[in-house]
């Protein structure tokens, strides 16, 4: 065999190797999905931004999937059947889970929908399967919330992203609110902290997303954030 080679880095890019390794947690925060209706690249975005930032831990923010059949609001009576939709879903969350086998999964309104329909129906919570066996992801952790480094991901019903910091005094990571990308800062004399709201990654043409018709263009991006003390958003080009 040849001759080992050692490429050595000076400068700045030996800084940003070591920024890069540091022993530090380094979140992707993966935005709503709403699987089978997420749009083409967005996954592929997700994939980069983990590379590019040596992510180490992955949070998905929500609304992994749709249920657009089970809404509580109209359906498409030209749309996918409900066990259509929710094998389209599956084999769509299938690739996520290749690419991403361990991720703490923060629940939305849209995965817990058959849920609540089952529980407005009084059928017991005995009688409903989780959706680690529905979706068929051993690994992925379905929580309501989550703490990362003093830093708290949820899906974020009820207030946006930077309210809810403020409220709480305590930096925060939110989906839900399609049409919104960005990380507010508070800094005070002693602390700062933020909210994120971490875009989304649903196809807004999709005939899912028809009560969005008259609202603002959706932010497709993600997040990251570092050490719980770095945080920015990484929109994708469209």
């Amino acid at each position: 065999m040849g001759k080992e080679i050692r490429p050595r880095l000076s400068g700045k890019r030996k800084k940003a190797f070591k920024n890069l390794t540091k022993d530090e947690s380094r979140v992707l925060v993966i935005g709503d999905q709403h699987e089978p209706f997420c749009l083409d690249g967005y996954r592929e975005l997700c994939l980069d931004t983990y590379k590019r930032y040596n992510c180490n831990r992955i949070v998905m923010i929500g609304d992994v999937i749709d249920n657009h059949y089970s809404s509580f609001h109209e359906t498409d009576a030209d749309g996918f059947g409900g066990g259509e939709e929710l094998d389209r879903a599956i084999a769509k969350i299938q690739e996520w889970y290749k690419l991403f086998p361990k991720v703490e999964v923060m629940l939305g309104n849209h995965d817990v929908m058959a849920m609540r329909k089952a529980q407005t129906s009084n059928v017991p919570s005995r009688w409903i399967r989780t959706l680690e066996e529905v979706l068929q992801v051993p690994g992925w952790d379905f929580k309501e919330e989550t703490e990362i480094d003093d830093v708290v991901y949820v899906h974020g019903i009820g207030s946006k992203a930077h309210i809810r910091a403020q409220k709480n005094m305590q930096s925060t990571v939110q989906g839900h609110h399609h049409t919104e990308a960005y990380t507010h800062w508070y800094v005070g004399k002693k602390d700062k902290i933020f909210g994120m709201q971490v875009g989304c990654g649903i196809d807004s043409k999709s005939y899912a997303m028809a009560y969005g018709k008259w609202f603002p263009k959706p932010a497709i991006g993600c997040g990251v954030v570092v050490g719980g003390h770095t945080a920015f958003n990484v929109m994708m080009d469209l």
